[in-house]
């Protein structure tokens, strides 16, 4: 652990920061005690990416739905047609996303070692999907973005591969 006022590192059961003097507020745990994060988590973050992608294919197929029935060209609705390839596009955007997202999931359950970058780069553009997606995007950058976590992720390949 290390101070917040000076950056110095701080010793368990240290009171005082030896630099600067700060007084050390709480317990100060062992940097290994939180050295299994991303083995202890994992699982569920791939469990939540698989029922994240199932509800944005459902919310594509829905535009698909919606923009070859509601806004078909033809259709009984006066519509502008720019309507029904708007709708296809943000259908295929979505569900390509949802794919990704499988394949996200479903590589970090089986501990393969390109589905770490693919799942933080899925993070970060769900950041933008507000609610589940930024708590899903966040808890994932919390799991897999400090290098510690790169670390142990790559511990935890080597071991899948090794067995």
């Amino acid at each position: 652990m290390f101070c917040d006022g000076c950056g110095a590192e701080v010793q368990p059961g240290q009171s005082f920061c030896g630099r600067c003097g700060k007084q050390i507020i709480g317990s100060i745990l062992p940097a290994q005690a939180h050295a299994r994060r991303v083995a202890e988590h994992i699982r569920l973050v791939g469990i939540l990416w698989l029922a994240i992608s199932a509800l944005n294919a459902l919310g594509g197929l829905t535009c698909f739905i919606v923009a070859n029935t509601v806004f078909a060209p033809g259709g009984g609705l006066h519509v502008p047609p720019f309507l029904h390839p708007l709708m296809g596009i943000i259908g295929s955007l979505i569900l390509g996303k949802a794919a990704l997202g499988f394949v996200a999931g479903w590589g970090l359950l089986q501990r393969e070692s390109w589905a770490r970058v693919l799942t933080l780069i899925l993070a970060f553009i769900s950041l933008f999907n507000v609610p589940f997606g930024t708590a899903l995007g966040v808890y994932t950058l919390w799991v897999l973005l400090p290098t510690d976590s790169g670390r142990e992720y790559d511990n935890l390949v080597a071991q899948r591969v090794s067995a």
